[in-house]
């Protein structure tokens, strides 16, 4: 017997359940995990690195999904002598798929924002990689063999949410021996039990940005206003006078009450474009931070809370991309390097801001708060001895640095 840690619907733990449902392993589910807490205590890094789904039986501790469900397998979820071909069938479900599934469902459910081009390749890549299922299951009734294995749960349930969500009746027109296939696998009683019923999609999902801000946490404050709105206005008397006109708000600066801009951001952000990143660094020292700048403004880093829940680079890099959309208005007082850390499945993202002011920026405006309270923020102390090291592995993306423990992978700048 063995004990699960993951949060509710997970996909990835879903396809562990399953296959223990099938080999019949006493799986038992931690009914006290509380993703984004339990995860990060000592213990839990210690064990399983941060990672969910992660498993323990008192000798082994794992936190991989392909290698939990094969601890908790049989030889028939293990594809017995075929086992390399359930293998490979596994990384194809994570290496071709997820990474489009990503791209094109994800943004739907609110988990990362939209990037048409990626939707379009993710489309491009989805149907190349179903063409080619579908030839292959035209003589299969399964993946691997003639009964259910790992392979057909791995794969199955990788695409679930793109049948659920993006994939329309016209779209699955195309790949009768797919659907066929998949309908089969998840209607098995042991998958079922674990997924429930399947609907599948009538029309294309597309991304709903009231969906996502409630996801990244902005919903709820938004809920909170109005909740309070509606208490204040039940609580008003009945009788109560029609109110008069209410005059339209003037925006408020968002810089109100800071002294005038002594930085010329714009004319730093020209040179760090047009040249060498070398001499951006030693012009930024030289010329740009000023005695004056160091009071007026401040150096912050950045580091995204739920790393363990980053498993592409795209992805990551998305989350960057979409943060700096949602606060162009900020660009003309603030400039950044954020960098995507570590390799597939095991990501960070971290940034350095330079922005006006000494406090954090993104409270000085509602339009900059979508995003800014999934990271952790520290204050640089401009003559501290470590800040001029940090600046130069950010503003010259250093591939040979470190960015919190892990090497460089790809990086955007805010500028």
């Amino acid at each position: 017997m063995g004990k699960l840690y993951s949060y509710a619907d997970n996909f990835r733990a879903n396809k562990i359940k399953a296959v223990a449902a099938i080999s019949g392993y006493k799986l038992e589910i931690a009914s006290d995990y509380v993703h984004g807490v339990t995860n990060k205590t000592a213990e839990f890094e210690s064990k399983f690195f941060g990672k969910v789904p992660a498993f323990e039986d008192g000798s082994s501790a794992l936190c991989n999904d392909n290698a939990i469900a094969h601890f908790v397998g049989n030889e028939q979820t293990r594809g017995g002598a075929k086992a390399h071909d359930v293998l490979c069938w596994a990384g194809f479900a994570d290496n071709n798929l997820l990474p489009a599934i990503a791209q094109w469902v994800w943004p739907t459910l609110g988990v990362i924002a939209q990037n048409k081009q990626h939707v379009n390749e993710a489309k491009e890549s989805l149907k190349k990689a179903f063409n080619f299922m579908n030839g292959y299951l035209a003589t299969c009734t399964f993946l691997v063999g003639e009964r259910i294995t790992y392979a057909d749960i791995a794969v199955a349930l990788t695409l679930k949410s793109g049948y659920e969500q993006v994939f329309t009746p016209e779209w699955r027109k195309a790949f009768p021996h797919v659907n066929r296939w998949f309908l089969t696998t998840v209607n098995q009683p042991a998958v079922a039990g674990v997924v429930g019923d399947v609907k599948l999609a009538v029309k294309e999902a597309t991304f709903d940005a009231k969906k996502y801000a409630e996801v990244t946490g902005k919903g709820a404050q938004n809920a909170a206003k109005k909740t309070a709105k509606k208490e204040k206005k039940a609580a008003a008397p009945a009788a109560a006078p029609a109110p008069a006109p209410a005059k339209e708000d003037k925006p408020v600066d968002p810089w109100a009450g800071l002294a005038k801009p002594c930085c010329d951001m714009d004319s730093w952000k020209r040179f760090y474009s047009n040249n060498d990143e070398d001499k951006s660094v030693e012009h930024f020292w030289n010329t740009v931070v000023t005695d004056e700048v160091k009071k007026e403004y401040s150096l912050w880093v950045g580091t995204y809370k739920y790393a363990d829940e980053l498993t592409q680079p795209f992805m990551a890099a998305n989350l960057i991309g979409g943060m700096f959309q949602r606060i162009e208005k900020l660009r003309k007082h603030a400039f950044a390097n954020c960098v995507v850390g570590g390799k597939p499945n095991d990501l960070n993202i971290t940034g350095l801001w330079f922005w006006r002011g000494q406090t954090l920026a993104f409270p000085r405006s509602p339009d900059w708060q979508i995003d800014f309270e999934v990271y952790d923020w520290q204050k640089l102390e401009w003559d501290a001895p470590e800040v001029k090291e940090m600046v130069s592995k950010y503003w010259m993306w250093d591939e040979k640095a470190q960015f919190d423990g892990k090497p460089f992978n790809q990086a955007k700048t805010y500028k």
